[in-house]
């Protein structure tokens, strides 16, 4: 991952802690961060042609939840689904929990939740559930080669009694 940010001119700063980043919630209090700065990157699987699993990593703010419907319809693909733990280390070369947003075992599609956008710095697992890096938010879709487009859920509306 550091490797494959060197070869794109970036140098990142990985950040180790003795206490796991491994959800979204300790990754913000290990940095002092908001949660939606924390990018979480997730794993779904659609079939391909062959019928072998094609990944796709979805950046997402750590306040956001993935809505497959949306996501399906910018993959232009409705049979796509979480991968499991398995598939995605398989998949990616990394475990839940450290799966960087770039630098997979694999080329991968990236989609990218625009929600990250609104913060000057966001962090992402580095390879192992206990490192980050920062970066801006361009920086971080220039990396990871991402599309950015709305995937998340949309939040619940509150109506009035």
């Amino acid at each position: 991952m550091i490797d494959a940010a060197a070869r794109k001119g970036v140098d990142l700063e990985v950040l180790t802690f003795p206490e796991s980043t491994h959800t979204a919630e300790d990754a913000a209090r290990a940095v002092g961060g908001e949660l939606g700065q924390i990018v979480k990157s997730l794993v779904f699987v659609t079939p391909a042609d062959d019928g072998a699993l094609e990944p796709v990593v979805c950046l997402v703010s750590g306040a956001n939840r993935v809505d497959l419907a949306r996501l399906g319809a910018v993959l232009g693909r409705r049979d796509v689904r979480r991968a499991t733990a398995r598939e995605a280390d398989e998949l990616t070369g990394f475990t839940i929990g450290g799966i960087p947003p770039f630098g997979h075992e694999r080329r991968t599609r990236v989609v990218m939740d625009p929600d990250l956008g609104r913060f000057e710095t966001v962090w992402c697992a580095a390879g192992l559930p206990t490192a980050v890096f920062p970066c801006s938010p361009a920086i971080l879709r220039m990396l990871a080669d991402a599309h950015v487009a709305p995937i998340a859920e949309e939040p619940p509306v509150l109506r009035a009694s």
